[in-house]
């Protein structure tokens, strides 16, 4: 709905709303409201709110000309629409302070580094402005709503004690992937997988990792108990905080564990006093218990997929897997070996990346493929599926 711009305007992006929604649907509790000036100087301190760990200050501080003026000109108590793209407006704010921030000291909290030849110091910088805004607002937050609503449906359908959260990309879902979802099965009731939705471009686009992990879902795990709910990945889960925020938004959609992998990004493992340590033994106020899965590898001496904690061979014997050399793979159009990615996933993927990709996929398809004796149609989902059976046939080779 446009604004009829009765009051003044903030302008901000799909990022900024996202976030506003996360918190006034409770999402980013002990997070309730935007931070004072007061506020954010306490929790850049502390890194805590009330006694929680929240890393970062929680500011609106939208860039651009118009709202510096706006923000520079404001009075306490009066109210700014929020308006998003295509002149929509998605909430009002009751202002109650305006105040300056350092731009570099904002990516330091959110990142770590204020290196803009890191990718989200970039991008984020673009959006950050010099003032921040404080106050009441009001936003849409039925969307999220919703998503809340599903996952305690789900919890009572199959009566789950336990609820165990996988923050995951899936870009694109491999073996490995299939293994930590499998593995994490066997422990908890209920799997909410949050495939993540990134605004920057990503390889795949998310429908198509969202209709894949549906696949996999439907045809190769127990009924009713994994569900994938879209988080948007926003600048909030990017950095060294990434697994803080991860945790505060899983256990405020309900959920009692974190499943994570050892190189999930804000883990930052180190080793002190003979133990393994991360940023996670230091989270205070978050009732959510984070486990640190093993990573995954084929070893060739096994013929199997194992753990590098339990596998007794070294790593000239493991095939990792590394999702950016996989995606690289099936850009160029190559079909992925079976051990990588289950054949019925690369074939979905590799028809959609590729559609119309052969001249007559019929005549190729019954030229080179064993058949029935009778006459059917193909699809080049087919066709991929049933070229992977081919190579992994052995004994001329």
């Amino acid at each position: 709905m446009a604004s009829s711009r009765k009051n003044k305007t903030l302008f901000i992006d799909s990022e900024a709303v996202s976030a506003l929604t996360l918190l006034k649907a409770g999402l980013l509790d002990p997070v309730k409201e935007l931070y004072n000036s007061k506020e954010a100087v306490e929790a850049f301190k502390t890194g805590l709110l009330n006694g929680s760990t929240f890393p970062f200050p929680f500011l609106l501080a939208p860039s651009g000309k118009r709202n510096q003026e706006t923000l520079r000109s404001i009075k306490k108590d009066e109210s700014l629409d929020l308006i998003t793209h295509g002149n929509k407006k998605v909430g009002k704010i009751k202002v109650d302070e305006v105040f300056s921030i350092d731009v570099q000291e904002r990516l330091r909290q959110i990142y770590g580094t204020d290196d803009s030849s890191h990718p989200g110091v970039a991008s984020t910088k673009k959006r950050l402005g010099h003032y921040s805004v404080a106050g009441s607002y009001t936003i849409d937050t039925s969307p999220l709503e919703k998503i809340k609503k599903s996952i305690a449906d789900a919890k009572v359908r199959i009566g789950a004690q336990h609820t165990t959260a996988i923050m995951m990309a899936a870009n694109p879902l491999h073996r490995a992937h299939e293994r930590l979802i499998r593995q994490t099965l066997e422990r908890t009731d209920l799997i909410v997988i949050f495939l993540l939705k990134p605004y920057n471009n990503t390889d795949l686009a998310y429908d198509l990792r969202h209709d894949v992990m549906d696949y996999f879902i439907d045809n190769f795990l127990p009924q009713n108990r994994v569900i994938i709910i879209t988080l948007e990945n926003s600048y909030l889960f990017a950095g060294s905080n990434e697994v803080i925020i991860d945790a505060i938004v899983a256990d405020n959609y309900g959920c009692d564990k974190l499943m994570i992998g050892q190189n999930h990004a804000g883990v930052g493992m180190y080793y002190d006093s003979n133990a393994n340590h991360s940023v996670i033994d230091h989270l205070k106020g978050i009732d959510i218990d984070i486990e640190i899965a093993s990573e995954y590898v084929y070893c060739d001496q096994c013929t199997t997929l194992v753990s590098t904690k339990t596998c007794p061979h070294g790593q000239h014997h493991h095939i990792s897997y590394h999702s950016d050399s996989i995606l690289e793979l099936m850009k160029t159009g190559i079909l992925p070996p079976a051990v990588l990615m289950r054949k019925e996933i690369s074939s979905i993927i590799l028809s959609r990346l590729f559609p119309e990709r052969f001249e007559n996929i019929e005549k190729l398809y019954n030229a080179i493929m064993p058949g029935q004796g009778l006459i059917e149609e193909h699809s080049e989902n087919d066709f991929y599926s049933e070229l992977m059976k081919l190579y992994q046939t052995t004994s001329l080779t």
